[in-house]
């Protein structure tokens, strides 16, 4: 059996100095490579356009703004998954990143096995969230009114980022009836958009660190 492909990685930080110290611990894993380097957002979208990598590493405070990169990847290269790596451990800068689509939030205070466990982690499509946000205290709680676990179950995929056409293949139920739990979700927790979803999602513990999002919500009585 001939070995796996190493993870293709697209690095984007507007720090040389920086960029270069993640290359080489990238490089050093058997597992790893980098096929780019860049130094602002709109490089970072048109490289990924190109180049198609598995996993993006990009910084939030680039030029040409990080999270409207991140929305662009998301949209036109689906197959890569953007891995934010940033100064920021705040909730807030969380919250906005997984509302523009990022598959994991790595502060660039965290150790180093931390960030290559979350490029395996999104690589793998799972999601991941440093552990130093994961483990922040919650934000006060807005609504308490109980959810499903069918609908939890379509809250968490919404708020990373799933489409309803994704969601309904991955759940082997169709759009109408996805579109439908969407309305209910909306309805008993009166949020308007994406942002609020992630932002209640996060409040309630709904998303989690290094799970893939959408698992082990669901019993079989539980589906309504």
């Amino acid at each position: 059996m001939s070995p796996a492909s190493p993870i293709r990685i697209l690095l984007a930080d507007d720090h040389a100095v920086v960029r270069a110290g993640i290359a080489r611990l990238i490089e050093a894993q058997p597992d790893m490579t980098v096929i780019a380097e860049v130094e602002t957002a709109p490089l970072a979208v048109e490289r990924c356009g190109e180049l198609r990598p598995d996993v993006a590493v990009l910084d939030l405070s680039m030029p040409g703004g990080g999270m409207p990169a991140i929305d662009r990847i998301r949209r036109d290269v689906p197959q890569t998954r953007v891995l934010v790596l940033t100064m920021h451990d705040d909730q807030e800068y969380l919250k906005a990143a997984l509302a523009a689509g990022t598959a994991g939030y790595v502060v660039k205070s965290a150790a180093d096995e931390e960030l290559l466990s979350a490029i395996r982690a999104v690589h793998r499509g799972r999601s991941y969230i440093s552990l130093s946000l994961a483990a922040s205290p919650a934000i006060e709680i807005r609504d308490e009114r109980r959810l499903s676990g069918r609908e939890r179950q379509v809250l968490e995929l919404v708020a990373y980022g799933h489409t309803s056409q994704d969601i309904a293949e991955q759940l082997a139920l169709s759009i109408k009836t996805i579109d439908g739990y969407r309305a209910r979700i909306a309805d008993k927790l009166g949020l308007r958009n994406r942002a609020d979803l992630v932002r209640y999602a996060l409040e309630m513990g709904i998303l989690r660190a290094d799970r893939r999002p959408g698992t082990d919500l669901v019993s079989e009585a539980d589906q309504d």
